[in-house]
């Protein structure tokens, strides 16, 4: 192990104001990370800032933004660069979802989250990535989800976002080696959070599915970026590393398939 020393950096957080987000931020605050918590919700944002002042002798720079607008990511890092803050680790966590068809989604919901999923986290990591890099000592970690191996019907734009964050990640892994950061890209599967509730009609999704929790997220991350070889990605979870598994030993045309099947949306 060469575990991470957080202890006086500053990490920069979007989604930080539930769910996965906030799991990262408690146990962040918990290893003595500063934190430049990012999300659209402003009584969320201080209720979690208030919280982890009450339990842990770090700042806190909340920032309310919203992502999912056009250079969403180039304007956080304007500001955080204008308050004279020193990100030395970025977790890009935020992220939206749609699920349907894609010819029956709403065309401006896809455009908003595409920005949020793809445009700000690459924004946010084109920016930042020199300051990381030379910190020598944070990580950058980019969340994507078991959604990013494969096509998966119905949830058509949030699998290719997420893919690409994955493709994203693992090449700027390569290319960040020998600096002393360490890069990682995490995918959680079906998580307790109100992300699930956001999916309308798609109960029939994770029904009978092990739910991770959001702690178990932040941990196994927080672990992973601890080991002295860290892998470029990660599954979070026996089960969806043999997910991952299953699809290297079927073809394409099966695994969407079988997908497909899972997801078909219930009328």
């Amino acid at each position: 192990m060469a575990e991470v020393d957080y202890r006086g950096q500053w990490t920069l957080l979007t989604g930080a104001s539930s769910g996965i987000g906030a799991a990262f931020a408690h146990r962040l605050a918990a290893r003595g990370s500063n934190l430049i918590l990012v999300a659209r919700r402003r009584d969320r944002l201080e209720a979690l800032a208030s919280a982890i002042r009450q339990e842990h002798d770090v700042r806190i720079e909340p920032l309310v933004a919203d992502l999912s607008v056009p250079d969403g990511g180039r304007a956080v890092a304007a500001e955080v660069m204008d308050r004279g803050l020193p990100v030395t680790s970025l977790i890009n966590n935020a992220g939206a979802i749609t699920y349907g068809p894609l010819h029956e989604a709403d065309l401006d919901r896809l455009t908003r989250e595409i920005a949020l999923g793809v445009s700000a986290v690459v924004e946010l990591t084109h920016a930042f990535l020199p300051t990381l890099r030379d910190a020598r000592r944070g990580v950058l970690v980019n969340v994507a989800s078991m959604a990013a191996y494969g096509a998966d019907p119905y949830l058509a734009v949030y699998a290719a976002a997420k893919a690409f964050v994955l493709s994203l990640t693992e090449s700027v892994w390569y290319e960040s080696r020998g600096t002393g950061l360490r890069v990682l890209a995490v995918s959680p599967g079906p998580t307790r959070t109100e992300f699930i509730d956001a999916v309308s009609n798609a109960e029939h999704l994770y029904k009978g599915l092990p739910l991770a929790t959001p702690d178990q997220v932040a941990r196994e991350t927080l672990t992973a970026l601890d080991r002295r070889n860290a892998p470029p990605s990660l599954p979070i979870g026996r089960a969806n590393r043999a997910f991952v598994r299953l699809n290297t030993v079927i073809s394409r045309r099966a695994f969407t398939n079988f997908v497909g099947r899972k997801t078909r949306p219930r009328r």
